[in-house]
């Protein structure tokens, strides 16, 4: 059996990525400048350049495209916080103001990143169960790099150090919704130093209280 063939030195499988590419970046671009309901077959294609024969090639539903456009920005978010955690300096308030900063970066720096991943988020049931999942994930994210950052162990009370990242995640979710919507008048810069500052206090007090039993 022969392999895929190639065009121009890409092979099939490059070339179907790069139509998905594509066809995200065109769903960006609408939910920026027009809103979840333009987010049609024909507006999706005409955007990205595409056949629409090659939007069925990768998606069933606009909810399929909404979900792989949030998954996308949510693997970008994890990637950026954990390489900021790893090149950052070792104090914890230099780490945890590194991680705060790619993340509100990554949403900020392009904000059509922002509106899907916070706002159009919550617009189908489908994306806000997925929303739910994405916050836990975030907060063992977050639990698991606690965890190693202060030296704890498995005999440390799992229940208390999941709820303060469950509950620092989820704060910081709805604070940058709030901010994005211009509920919330600081700058980025007032947002991230904030931020920063109640991840540190409620991690150093947790970590100081498991340390003492």
């Amino acid at each position: 059996m022969t392999g895929q063939r190639t065009y121009g030195g890409i092979s099939a499988e490059e070339r179907r990525a790069q139509r998905r590419a594509a066809l995200l970046d065109a769903a960006l671009d609408i939910l920026g400048d027009q809103g979840v309901d333009k987010l049609t077959v024909s507006a999706l294609c005409t955007r990205a350049g595409l056949n629409e024969r090659y939007y069925y090639e990768n998606f069933d539903s606009r909810d399929a495209v909404l979900g792989a456009l949030f998954d996308t920005i949510a693997e970008e978010l994890a990637t950026a916080l954990l390489r900021a955690v790893q090149t950052s300096p070792t104090g914890t308030r230099d780490k945890a103001h590194a991680a705060i900063t790619a993340g509100i970066g990554v949403l900020t720096d392009d904000p059509r990143k922002a509106h899907v991943a916070l706002l159009v988020s919550s617009s189908t049931p489908e994306l806000r169960t997925r929303t739910t999942h994405t916050i836990r994930a975030f907060a063992h994210l977050v639990a698991a790099e606690g965890i190693d950052f202060y030296g704890l162990t498995d005999e440390n009370p799992a229940p208390a150090i999941n709820f303060r990242a469950t509950y620092l995640v989820g704060g910081l979710v709805q604070t940058l919704t709030s901010w994005l919507q211009g509920d919330l008048p600081m700058t980025r810069d007032e947002l991230i130093a904030q931020t920063t500052d109640v991840f540190v206090l409620l991690a150093e007090d947790l970590a100081g209280q498991l340390r003492a039993d």
